[in-house]
């Protein structure tokens, strides 16, 4: 009998413990300060300012690829310089990348430099030269590449860029639901430049981000989100949270009774 009784204090005690632990569960859950979660702050001190910054367009880089748009009235020798014109409903698309040299090769135009320009100014390039052989041409130029990359412990993928000035808000929207789950004072973007890769680091919480220079997400970006740790205690699921402690109340009971 002393050995059963023993047995049931410390199951007793076990009890006391998983229902103490759910409750301290439960507070700390709800207790997330609301200025660690909330966008577009003005007036916290306590959050950085960030400096407006002139929009910078995308400047197409070595290995790249390119799609360009050829119009013109003479449709037998754009469809052979620009095979995408071959129809609205055609499936493959042809893209040219462009080289180590900085250059693309369009058929029966020698090589045109572009690494470094725009997509206007590799527009006009491009176009200057195909009017050498088709007087009324007009090219567009764009990249077909347009993606970033998400990496991290609460998402991770490859996305497109779907406009030309893509925001960062718009860009962790199509992760997914991360509201309550990243460390929104260190979000990191990985850019390529033509210096080399560039590390930037930013608290997207302050109203200042907008127009700052981590506002737009570019081609080949990639953005590291962690996670934040109030997370670890967030809750989820109610309802699964309300079926353990059930649970537990159950347990207790029916340990109460076999003690008394």
């Amino acid at each position: 009998m002393i050995i059963i009784k023993f047995k049931k204090n410390i199951l007793l005690r076990f009890v006391y413990f998983l229902i103490f632990g759910l409750v301290c569960s439960c507070i700390m859950s709800s207790c997330y300060n609301y200025k660690k979660l909330r966008l577009l702050q003005e007036n916290d001190p306590s959050l950085p300012k960030y400096d407006k910054s002139a929009i910078n367009d995308y400047k197409i880089k070595i290995n790249d690829e390119i799609i360009f748009r050829l119009i013109s009235t003479d449709e037998t020798i754009s469809k052979l310089i620009s095979p995408n014109q071959a129809g609205a409903n055609s499936q493959q698309q042809f893209t040219y990348r462009v080289f180590s040299d900085s250059t693309i090769d369009i058929p029966f135009v020698s090589k045109i430099k572009i690494a470094g320009l725009t997509y206007k100014e590799a527009s006009n390039e491009v176009q200057k030269r195909i009017k050498e052989l088709i007087p009324d041409a007009e090219v567009r130029v764009t990249l077909a590449n347009k993606v970033f990359t998400v990496v991290g412990e609460v998402g991770t993928g490859s996305f497109p860029i779907y406009k030309n000035r893509l925001t960062i808000y718009q860009a962790l929207a199509m992760v997914g639901d991360l509201a309550e789950q990243i460390d929104k004072a260190h979000i990191t973007i990985i850019r390529e430049t033509n210096k080399g890769n560039e590390v930037i680091q930013f608290d997207i919480r302050p109203k200042s981000v907008i127009d700052s220079k981590f506002y737009y997400v570019y081609p080949n970006d990639i953005i590291y989100i962690r996670r934040s740790f109030d997370s670890f205690y967030k809750v989820n699921s109610y309802s699964a949270l309300l079926g353990v402690v059930n649970f537990s109340i159950t347990l207790f009971l029916t340990v109460l009774n076999l003690n008394n």
